[in-house]
């Protein structure tokens, strides 16, 4: 279903470039960076004078969060709604809507593509939007790439970041990004306890049928199995599925530890994320109120960065002393060797680019 509406947005923007505010005036390059070419949607609001912002019409944004509030991704979100309304002087209203109320992470993302106008913004993880037809995104989250949270960070403050946070809209899709983020490296959890990488064998490891997530499962030995993130506990429960994969502070904030007690951390893959408004949205607002967003959104990438170590290692104590069975991985030399075919496989037409990625570290 995703590709078909990608298909169609596609083809509606080839017929007219403007319909999605979108792009630099031509189509999105699939092979090495070209970072710094053109002026980036930030760059052009940069100057804007927001000095009058809060005379502005009232507008309310509703912002779509899977995460209750007390993990890493809820705080952010937390704190861009605070930044955005101190900032807009009042004339932005952002309603937080946590916890899965509004849908999945997939489902308010296909509303939003689809042109619904009852989700504004949400965050998402940034591999999402690889489902989209965004070739760069996909390359965020294929495993091993980042190697460090500063590997990650001198990625997401670099002058090439904004080259793949810009590309939903260099490809048509009524998606604006407007921060980075992350939420710590993604581990998998177990009913079983697992000491190495051979007790993966057969295990049924929950997917939400992403062809890079569904690789490296197969790479480990695994057997992906899909699931959607809401049916996750009960799955685990009743043994559809023997395992899963969330970073640290969602593992423990979904209660998953309840049912799948072993936590190893391989940190297969940084939980990059993103907040993307949809342009239905991002039309109802003044260029001053737009500049806000994006400053709102600076100063929210700043934060996450210096929220998410601490918070990490402290929910990871806490896991501890409960009798969580964490298990460390000192050598992640086997496991990334083992998912080498799922790397060559996604970065095919994009090998310069990757290469970029991976020197950063």
């Amino acid at each position: 279903m995703k590709k078909i509406i990608s298909a169609m947005l596609a083809a509606l923007m080839i017929m007219s470039l403007t319909a999605c505010g979108g792009g630099n005036g031509g189509a999105a390059d699939s092979g090495a960076a070209d970072s710094g070419a053109a002026s980036t949607p930030q760059d052009d609001l940069a100057d804007v004078d927001t000095g009058d912002v809060a005379n502005d019409p009232a507008v309310t944004l509703v912002y779509a969060e899977v995460n209750p509030l007390d993990t890493i991704v809820g705080k952010t979100g937390e704190h861009f709604k605070e930044k955005v309304e101190e900032l807009s002087g009042g004339s932005i209203t952002i309603d937080l809507q946590a916890a899965g109320v509004l849908g999945s992470e997939n489902d308010v993302l296909d509303a939003m593509v689809g042109g619904s106008t009852s989700i504004d913004i949400s965050r998402i993880s940034a591999f999402a939007l690889s489902g989209y037809g965004c070739q760069k995104s996909m390359l965020l989250s294929l495993p091993y790439t980042f190697e460090s949270r500063d590997h990650w960070w001198k990625f997401a403050n670099s002058d090439l970041a904004p080259e793949f946070l810009n590309e939903p809209q260099t490809l048509g899709l009524p998606l604006r990004g407007i921060f980075y983020g992350e939420e710590g490296f993604r581990h998998f959890f177990t009913k079983d306890p697992v000491a190495d990488i051979g007790d993966l064998a057969g295990m049924k490891l929950r997917v939400s049928n992403d062809p890079v997530m569904n690789g490296l499962v197969e790479g480990l030995g695994a057997s992906p199995t899909v699931v959607s993130f809401g049916e996750l506990y009960s799955a685990l429960q009743t043994g559809v599925v023997d395992g899963a994969e969330q970073p640290i502070a969602n593992y423990k904030s979904n209660a998953f530890p309840e049912v799948a007690n072993n936590l190893i951390l391989d940190g297969h893959t940084l939980g990059a994320i993103q907040v993307v408004i949809c342009d239905n949205a991002w039309n109802k607002l003044t260029e001053a109120q737009q500049a806000v967003l994006y400053e709102a959104g600076k100063d929210t990438q700043a934060f996450n960065a210096s929220l998410s170590e601490d918070a990490e290692n402290e929910v990871l104590e806490q896991l501890k002393s409960e009798g969580c069975n964490v298990v460390d991985v000192a050598d992640k030399t086997p496991w990334a060797e083992a998912v080498q075919s799922v790397v060559a496989d996604n970065t095919k037409g994009l090998e310069d680019l990757y290469q970029q990625l991976v020197d950063m570290k």
